[in-house]
């Protein structure tokens, strides 16, 4: 299997931007025009783009409809959308935009019955994001830590229906400082796809990850590091294939 290698858009304010750790006092602004940054992923060679609408995350609801809908509407490849969807109207709201997607953290942690029920209703189309600090889950944005093992949220997930779950290391993520491979690979014991976040930094990372695609990683989320100029969409898509 050849690791999936899949551009992030985060949208604060209808602007293409990055957080630190998630910290929303540390934002870079990337581009105040996300749909030309998706139309370029999509040159580029994405097979999916990820999305996070940040204020949603913070803030519990959806508040960057406008920009979603646009991306929606211009590129062909699967949409991927978290932040702020935390009930049954909201993921159909999001689901009617054109994304193909949705991603539920919070309410995984706190709502797993909405996570089963939307996977009856969805199926394939839920995905859980588990976003954690030293093996514990961290909900709304990443502002508040739970007690919850994230390995153990992961087996919820897939007993409830999940069939990808998308794993962020927060101490890692924005910091170009590579990725948790050995928190990874502790999630992988969960037995579905897997989707790595957070840390991506060089070439060398993405081939790293990608010789995990047989244990069950699918695919790596990388944003900053494309920002910035570390590596290529292009370059990172060779060395996953290559690597494969």
């Amino acid at each position: 299997m050849t690791l999936k290698v899949i551009p992030a858009i985060d949208l604060r304010k209808g602007r293409c931007v990055q957080l630190v750790q998630g910290q929303s006092h540390r934002e870079t602004v990337y581009s105040h025009t996300p749909t030309e940054v998706a139309l370029g992923f999509q040159k580029a060679g994405a097979e999916r783009l990820h999305m996070v609408d940040l204020d949603g995350a913070f803030h519990g609801q959806p508040a960057n409809l406008k920009a979603i809908k646009s991306i929606a509407k211009a590129i062909d490849i699967p949409i991927e959308v978290g932040g702020g969807i935390r009930d049954m109207e909201t993921i159909e709201l999001i689901l009617s935009t054109g994304v193909q997607y949705v991603i539920l953290g919070t309410a995984a942690c706190e709502n797993p019955a909405l996570v089963e029920e939307a996977c009856l209703r969805y199926p394939g189309q839920i995905i859980a994001g588990i976003d954690a600090r030293e093996g514990r889950v961290a909900v709304r944005g990443w502002v508040d830590s739970t007690e919850m093992d994230a390995l153990e949220l992961g087996h919820q997930m897939a007993a409830r229906g999940v069939r990808e779950i998308i794993f962020t290391d927060i101490a890692r993520d924005g910091m170009l400082s590579g990725p948790n491979l050995e928190a990874l690979l502790r999630m992988t014991a969960v037995g579905i796809d897997i989707i790595a976040s957070g840390g991506v930094a060089s070439l060398r990372d993405i081939k790293a990850i990608a010789k995990l695609a047989n244990m069950g990683v699918s695919g790596v989320i990388t944003g900053q590091a494309l920002y910035t100029g570390r590596f290529t969409l292009e370059e990172a898509i060779e060395t996953a294939k290559r690597t494969g």
